[in-house]
């Protein structure tokens, strides 16, 4: 009938085109069991094709499937919707149950028939009427123990069950009917006696309006009934032709239909009482089942204080017993339910029993003058606004429950209260633990830099009103790191949980302590005489935590190392003092840690310098402001140059000309070193290109750049680049770089010998000086720090210079001798033949590139300097 997604509903007719047309959606949900419905009306005028349109695109808009049905059809479906529809069993069971609800008018009936029948047939002496009543009397006795035999089955019975039974009542009671309509047949018939015919009008009629007022579950065998009984009535009735019998014919007639409309009007009410029933039964189920599984315990008092209603929650909240509101429970009985299980104090109580006596209060002033309830008022829109909820949040009645229970008290209309009661204790404790955490350390419980600073900034304000003198110590722990890379982040942790307890310890009520992370603490110390206070306390620290920790089998010992500010009247800034004291723990640490120092304000004119020289090393790099000059390597033997060190200078504006040693350490405590190295090696390697092919350049590599695993790729980029042969290009590097990590270093000193570079072993003699690293590492190359130069003319230094050259000369490496200054160091030196190559201002300082380049392109040889050069 319809378009594709419209279902035309049962009995639904199309209006005529032209007519006002209101059509009501039935709408279902495509994706779930929510139903919907909505109202579209098409005016006067509409054709068909637009009507359908107009319904497509409704239904198509909220992605319904839809049954549609002109609007005046809808109350009739509406009704009808019970005889179509699927019977639930409850409801079904319910309507059996209906037929055998009354067996006493349906056992009157039944004995009433047959001894009206036996009666007429003993006043008339009718063989057939006899024969009737003996028929009635045993349909009687099946029936009575048929209804017998229900009574015991329903009380075992299950839902569905019923049904056989059903059946078995439909045909007694047709069978009943159908012997009452050949009785009343024979009678009148058969029969001459009018008090005969009387009789058997009487009691028919009466057992049929009998069950009219039973069989209102089943309509139609009502009607069956009635047709079976009255149509042999009307016909016998007809059959005398008389006035008197034919109007009881007729009424007759309208009898059966009176009772047709009848078992309908009572079937269609009973249904929809049984339905209304289980639905109100449903939602009373599901309300009970939301009521009984909220979070919140809630509890609804009368007007009158009364209990209506409460759910599990809020019983066991308050102790109460389960069956509160049927008990006659008030809220005074609420509240010492409470009181007495400890749920609540006795003044808690007394605080909720007053909200809500003053809600209740508020309502009743809301009334008229006339005596009209606030309700009424509210009602008829003349009142005052029903007051809003009031909220409390209490602490238990028992200490040892620790509970917080949360309030809220809402007004109704009809003058009683809601009262909602949530167990927050989680939430409460949850809040408690995030503001600790917020501003104390979780680790050693001790206040964090966030509480140390309000603290510590009202300490100050107090100070400066008072005019007296404070100090901040700066803690720091020395090698720490070590702790934790030796025995592990766990150990570390209860070693700074013994530091925070030894630090409570030996603090009086006047010091403050804090921890700001890691290994560093803060004492705030107040209304101090001098600044001898602050170094006695100082010295306390130190040498409270210099003593030995135990930490699970580990006997542990470290230093500390203190920094000091003063702050004198009208000087209480917080951040000032904890940056002095920041600059003087770092001049603690670098004048041999396990001490403490005082701030003066010289720590922050060289702090700022610093700062900078740091700022303007950064610019220098990134603008290549940086210049490399080179210094000789001579043979000695030949004295030609065979090398040149590179060494980097930076031409500041106003220092002149900055060294490596004070350039390198800066650049790599700001992990720049990577990129100022990449740069010097391939400059050395551009330069080296422009110098005779005999000699090589050698560029020093410092640890941290050493171990960049990209090491070997970015010197194999600078040779491709720069065009230099790899064997010109020689790599310098310090014992120090040999001890970190012996695996990665052997492999690194592997590549780069693998791309065919010399590696040298610079400063040897500085550091641990192990022979070992002489046949452990693929080295070609010792320089000998110029320390072993230094009382040379003695007989023990001089053994020793040569025991290490001999040595490694043995082993195939050459040896160069650093720092080499005078001739008579030459003499010594050169004496044995072993050391090979010499450098030092000897031979020549370093020089820029372009002098390097004339003087290895007029020779290469060595000449002595004169004591004037």
């Amino acid at each position: 009938m319809g378009r594709p997604g419209f279902q035309p509903g049962a009995g639904s007719v199309r209006p005529a085109p032209g007519a006002l047309r209101m059509w009501h959606l039935r709408s279902s949900s495509l994706a779930g069991n929510r139903n919907r419905k909505d109202d579209l009306i098409i005016k006067k005028g509409s054709n068909r094709r637009s009507i359908h349109s107009e319904l497509l695109h409704f239904a198509a808009k909220r992605g319904h499937r839809t049954e549609w049905m002109p609007l005046h059809m809808y109350g009739a479906n509406q009704e009808n919707d019970a005889d179509r529809a699927p019977l639930s069993p409850s409801v079904a069971t319910a309507l059996i149950d209906a037929l055998f609800e009354t067996p006493g008018p349906l056992l009157a009936g039944l004995l009433t028939a047959p001894i009206g029948a036996a009666i007429s047939a003993y006043e008339c002496a009718s063989l057939p009427l006899w024969c009737c009543s003996g028929g009635l009397v045993l349909i009687a006795l099946l029936r009575v123990f048929s209804i017998w035999k229900f009574r015991q089955h329903r009380a075992v019975a299950v839902a569905g069950t019923n049904v056989p039974w059903q059946r078995r009542h439909t045909i007694g009671a047709v069978i009943q009917a159908a012997g009452l309509g050949v009785w009343a047949a024979v009678t009148l018939l058969c029969v001459q006696e009018v008090a005969a015919h009387m009789v058997c009008l009487v009691l028919c009629t009466a057992i049929a309006a009998g069950g009219a007022g039973r069989s209102y579950g089943q309509p139609k065998l009502l009607q069956i009934q009635v047709l079976l009984v009255f149509v042999p009535i009307v016909i016998g009735l007809s059959s005398w032709g008389t006035f008197s019998y034919l109007g009881l014919a007729l009424f007759g007639i309208v009898f059966i239909v009176s009772m047709v409309r009848i078992s309908n009007n009572l079937h269609t009410i009973f249904l929809q009482a049984l339905t209304a029933r289980e639905r109100a039964a449903a939602l009373a189920e599901q309300f009970h089942a939301a009521l009984n599984n909220m979070p919140h315990g809630l509890c609804m008092f009368h007007a009158d204080g009364g209990v209506a209603v409460t759910n599990r929650r809020f019983k066991e909240l308050m102790n109460l017993p389960e069956h509160a509101a049927r008990e006659g429970f008030n809220l005074s009985d609420v509240i010492a339910a409470g009181i007495g299980s400890g749920s609540i104090s006795s003044a808690i109580g007394k605080r909720v029993e007053a909200e809500i006596g003053q809600i209740q209060a508020k309502r009743g002033a809301g009334g008229g003058e006339d005596g009209r309830s606030g309700a009424d008022e509210e009602a008829r829109g003349t009142s005052v606004p029903r007051p809003g909820p009031r909220n409390i949040t209490t602490g238990g009645g028992d200490e040892h429950k620790g509970r917080s229970l949360a309030w809220s008290v809402q007004p109704v209309a009809d003058g009683g209260v809601v009262v909602l009661v949530q167990d927050v204790t989680e939430s409460r404790l949850a809040e408690e633990r995030i503001g600790r955490l917020a501003r104390y350390d979780d680790l050693t419980g001790l206040p964090n830099r966030a509480n140390f600073r309000d603290e510590i900034e009202s300490a100050l304000a107090q100070c400066q009103r008072r005019a007296s003198l404070s100090s901040l110590l700066f803690v720091d722990l020395d090698h720490f790191k070590q702790v934790n890379d030796a025995l592990g982040h766990p150990r570390g942790d209860q070693l700074l949980c013994q530091v925070a307890n030894r630090m409570r310890g030996i603090l009086r009520r006047e010091e403050f302590v804090a921890r700001f992370g890691g290994d560093e603490f803060v004492v705030f110390q107040r209304d101090i005489n001098s600044p001898v206070d602050a170094a006695t306390l100082a010295r306390r620290i130190i040498s409270c935590l210099s003593a030995p920790y135990w930490i699970e089998d580990h006997l542990v010992e470290i230093r500390a190392s203190v920094g000091i500010a003063l702050t004198s009247p009208g000087t209480t800034s917080f951040d000032t003092m904890l940056k002095n004291a920041d600059m003087a723990l770092y001049r603690a640490k670098t004048e041999g840690r396990g001490t403490y120092c005082f701030f003066r304000e010289e720590m922050a004119a060289s702090v700022k310098a610093q700062l900078i020289f740091e700022i303007e090393l950064r610019k220098a790099l990134v603008n290549e402001e940086f210049d490399l000059f080179y210094q000789p390597l001579v043979n000695l033997e030949s004295g030609k140059i065979t090398a040149c060190e590179a060494l980097l200078r930076w031409n500041h504006p106003r220092r002149g000309v900055v060294p490596p040693a004070e350039i390198i350490p800066v650049v790599e405590d700001l992990g720049l070193i990577a990129d100022l190295g990449r740069w010097v090696l391939h400059h050395a390697c551009m330069e080296c290109m422009n110098w005779p092919e005999e000699v090589s350049v050698a560029v020093n590599v410092s640890p941290r750049q050493f171990h960049k695993r990209g090491l070997p790729n970015e010197i194999r980029r600078a040779l491709e680049v720069s065009g230099l042969p790899a064997e010109r290009l020689e790599i310098e590097i310090t014992e120090s770089s040999l001890l970190r990590n012996v695996q990665m270093t052997d492999d690194i000193l592997s590549r780069l010998r693998a791309l065919g570079v010399r590696i040298s072993l610079d400063d040897f003699g500085t550091g641990y000086s192990s022979l070992s690293y002489l046949h452990s590492f693929p080295l070609q190359r010792i320089k000998i720090d110029r320390c072993f130069l230094d009382g040379i003319e003695s007989d023990r230094p001089l053994r020793l210079l040569r025991g290490i050259t001999r040595l490694s000369a043995d082993l195939g490496m050459s040896v160069v001798v650093e720092g080499i200054e005078t001739s008579e160091q030459l003499e010594l030196i050169a004496a044995d033949g072993t050391v090979t190559e010499g450098q030092g201002f000897l031979f020549g300082p370093p020089l820029p590139s372009f002098r390097v380049r004339e003087l290895l392109w007029q020779g290469g040889v060595w000449k002595p300097r004169s004591a004037t050069e």
